[in-house]
């Protein structure tokens, strides 16, 4: 073997043992066990409560509320402690989680009929309250993950490099994507070849597995990197600790502060007292003083309005979520199409992110979000101009409101399922079932024209590249421009305001969820993204000026000055 071929294999062997390189592989199997958990409890819930969405409903709501009220604690928790300790307990929690939902839900798959007579129902209904509320702490051990992991160990690996940084985090929103994609469609060719039961089953035994192979994977990272065990807010408590050693010392030689004394010139040093311990009004008050206290720093970060601006883009209805995807059953669009549409989206995320490497590379990374908000934001034209084009539902004559007002105010019962074949064809594309036999559907002569649905979902998949763009510019933002003391906890509140907005735009749906309404939810979701890449563009404007628009320039190779010396006197 030559020279060459040697150092070629060498430097593949070290990459391949290198800590970024299994902090991809750890995250990689992470997130897998995420995105197959998330898109199977949903169908699991809907499956147990009578192929409805109430039980699907209540668990999101009951996701979003606790990150939203609970976001700053965790942050504050994540900052607080070691960060091995805390990805390690994260790691457990979530996937132990999962394994006892998967566990309980298999019970209740296989002994439902018997379940649902005991003590009158209420076992089945203890079973479902419990399995939404372990999986809601899954969700929140997820959240303490990403935190320490994508917003914490990253910086740390990267070696405060820029460009590394921005590689990184580039590599792990594709690996975010690829599994978004591939994740589900296994689990659901478990699922649609085998049983619930054993999509249950499945998904246990992969959290079993992975959970181990993470945790050697993270126990590697950190030998690895020896500047994970240094953590700025421990630093504080070590030299408290200190203070406090020397206290006690002068309390039991009282002799030993006169020889000091003497050896000062006279001058004796002040020891700082030792803390009081907490009252317990205190420790009962402690988590809300720390929702208030973590609120404020992240408004009084530098970074408050570019975070602002990412939380906007949460309040839209223009994602490949279950709202778009109803829309676009009703539109005439089939699965397998829409499986395609999924399939475009991924590959222009894909390719967003590696127009960010490319754009920060050349104008720097404020530069990077400005243009890839306009990027965004231009896409989405498409999808304001589907609005108005042949095709689309929308009736400003009918009330966004009817549905509900129906449903709850009617003293009527609704009427029933009497459908002619040609019109439910014409809003579902799906075969009809009518008084037990399937109807085969036969294109019928006037169809519904596709112009509308099409620029929709054109200008959703183009303004992807822009997004994740976008997206990753405000996360290596916070990234840079956080000290280290306070990265978990403004990231917790961060994940807080996008749930917030997140909530809001499943709020809007619920109080106009008719086909008749979607335009009129297209047209504010486009106008809340304008908000925030306009509130984007007064945090770049108010660091670069003028030069926003003038010749590009690239970053330099390390973080912020203003970071590190905030750091180093935090410390």
């Amino acid at each position: 073997m030559s020279r060459d071929e040697q150092s070629c294999c060498g430097s593949v062997a070290n990459y391949l043992t290198s800590a970024k390189f299994l902090l991809y592989v750890g995250h990689a199997l992470s997130t897998w066990g995420d995105r197959m958990w998330h898109f199977a409890v949903a169908l699991f819930l809907v499956e147990l409560y009578g192929n409805s969405l109430l039980l699907t409903a209540v668990y999101g709501l009951v996701v979003a509320g606790s990150v939203l009220l609970l976001g700053a604690i965790i942050g504050d928790w994540v900052d607080k402690n070691a960060r091995l300790k805390v990805a390690q307990t994260s790691l457990i929690v979530q996937n132990a989680s999962v394994i006892i939902c998967g566990m309980v839900l298999m019970v209740v798959f296989l002994f439902k009929t018997q379940m649902t007579s005991m003590y009158h129902g209420w076992l089945l209904t203890a079973c479902y309250i419990f399995v939404i509320t372990v999986a809601n702490i899954a969700n929140l051990a997820s959240t303490a993950m990403s935190i320490t992991i994508q917003r914490d160990w990253i910086v740390v690996v990267a070696n405060e490099d820029r460009g590394r940084l921005a590689d990184m985090n580039a590599n792990v929103r594709r690996i975010d994507q690829l599994t978004n994609i591939l994740a589900p469609m296994a689990v659901g060719q478990i699922m649609t070849f085998g049983s619930p039961v054993i999509g249950c089953g499945f998904i246990a035994g992969w959290n079993l597995v992975s959970m181990c192979v993470e945790y050697l994977l993270l126990w590697k990272v950190y030998q690895k990197t020896p500047a994970l065990a240094i953590k700025a807010g421990q630093k504080v408590e070590e030299k408290e600790l200190k203070q406090i050693n020397i206290l006690r010392d002068l309390e039991n030689n009282p002799d030993k502060l006169k020889e000091d004394s003497q050896l000062m010139g006279g001058k004796t040093v002040a020891v700082a007292e030792p803390s009081k311990e907490p009252s317990c009004v205190d420790r009962i008050t402690e988590p809300f003083r720390t929702f208030r206290d973590g609120w404020v720093a992240y408004y009084n970060q530098s970074v408050f309005m570019a975070g602002m601006a990412l939380a906007f883009l949460y309040m839209t209805v223009l994602g490949f979520d279950c709202i778009t995807t109803g829309y676009a059953y009703t539109q005439g669009l089939s699965g397998s199409v829409l499986s395609l549409l999924m399939g475009a989206s991924a590959i222009t995320g894909i390719l967003g992110t590696v127009a960010f490497t490319w754009l920060r590379r050349k104008c720097g990374l404020i530069r990077t979000g400005f243009f890839s908000g306009i990027a965004q934001f231009s896409c989405l034209i498409l999808c304001v101009v589907s609005v108005f084009m042949p095709g689309s539902p929308l009736d400003l004559a009918v009330s966004p409101f009817d549905d509900i007002s129906s449903r709850l105010f009617a003293s009527a019962p609704l009427p029933t399922f009497a459908p002619d074949v040609n019109e439910v064809f014409l809003t579902t594309g799906m075969p009809i079932t009518v008084n037990g036999s399937t109807i085969l559907n036969d294109e019928p002569e006037n169809s519904v024209p596709l112009i509308s649905v099409s620029l929709l979902f054109a200008g959703v998949i183009a303004a992807r590249v822009g997004l994740w763009s976008f997206d990753l510019t405000v996360t290596q933002l916070i990234q840079e421009n956080v000290i280290e003391s306070e990265r978990g906890v403004i990231n917790g509140v961060q994940n807080s305001m996008n749930y917030l907005l997140d909530l809001m735009h499943f709020i809007m749906v619920i109080l106009a969820p008719n086909p008749e309404a979607f335009g009129l939810l297209v047209l504010i979701s486009v106008t809340f993204v304008a908000m925030g890449h306009l509130m984007y563009f007064r945090y770049a404007h108010k660091n670069l000026g003028k030069q926003l628009l003038a010749c590009c320039s690239p970053d330099p190779k390390t973080m912020s000055v203003d970071v590190q010396k905030a750091e180093s006197s935090s410390v």
